[in-house]
């Protein structure tokens, strides 16, 4: 049986994955989703034609992986394609975000760095030659982002892992794409904060758009995805200009 799992996939880019998935690999057999709102993943799963299976549960804890790896070991897929588009983030500086909420921003790297690091681990073991990984980084990746700091430091971490994961599977020809989004018109912009403080309109994106292009990207075995002229300038000018004046520029921004 061949499958895809897909976590995050109630709302946003993970949701988007799966409209998509089954036009790009029309020989799965079932569309494996994972998300905290069982509501949304069953008007999904009437959405979409190839058999979708639930899982409901919350990434930051133990449970819901447990669930995952029982019923891989029971059936025995054919795991080919791992998306992990879970994630989320705050806007603000360190200390406003703790007076806030104090688990807040250790929260959200449990769930971007840890949470995402266990799926590709549970996983693996069920992958193929041509399996694919696709985890969901971000334009924050390239450089510190002041009052983004925790979740850009948190994607940093997903862009150097996927990448180094990248070069450890070739051996078994898995490939895995980082997928570096600028913003993105969905729930977790607005919910993060930042669109309060950032003029979207110049550069905000569709999801439809930065899926379609990472799926093309991951097929292509690409180890990064990045949508749109202004975000590969952004990730150039990373490489190139002081981080420390970078931080300053998006600061004025």
């Amino acid at each position: 049986m061949k499958i895809a799992i897909v976590t995050g996939a109630s709302s946003g880019i993970g949701r988007e994955f799966v409209h998509q998935l089954e036009h790009f690999y029309k020989e799965l057999d079932e569309i494996w989703v994972i998300a905290r709102r069982e509501d949304r993943l069953q008007e999904l799963k009437k959405e979409i034609h190839t058999c979708v299976r639930i899982f409901t549960g919350d990434l930051a804890e133990d449970l819901i992986y447990k669930q995952v790896l029982n019923r891989l070991e029971n059936q025995n897929p054919d795991v080919r394609m791992l998306i992990n588009a879970a994630g989320f983030g705050k806007y603000g500086t360190v200390e406003e975000i703790a007076k806030e909420d104090k688990k807040l921003q250790l929260q959200m790297i449990d769930l971007n760095c840890r949470g995402l690091t266990q799926m590709v681990t549970i996983c693996l073991p069920f992958m193929s030659k041509g399996s694919r990984i696709i985890n969901m980084a971000s334009a924050a990746a390239f450089c510190p982002q002041s009052r983004f700091a925790v979740y850009a430091a948190s994607k940093s971490y997903v862009l150097s892992f996927s990448r180094a994961l990248n070069e450890e599977l070739k051996d078994r020809e898995i490939y895995v794409t980082a997928v570096c989004p600028g913003p993105v018109k969905t729930e977790f912009f607005d919910q993060s904060g930042f669109s309060e403080s950032f003029t979207k309109e110049a550069v905000m994106v569709q999801a439809k758009e930065v899926v379609t292009q990472a799926l093309v990207d991951a097929r292509e075995k690409k180890d990064v995805s990045i949508y749109g002229v202004l975000m590969k300038g952004a990730e150039v000018a990373a490489k190139v200009i002081p981080h420390k004046v970078a931080m300053k520029v998006m600061e004025k921004i």
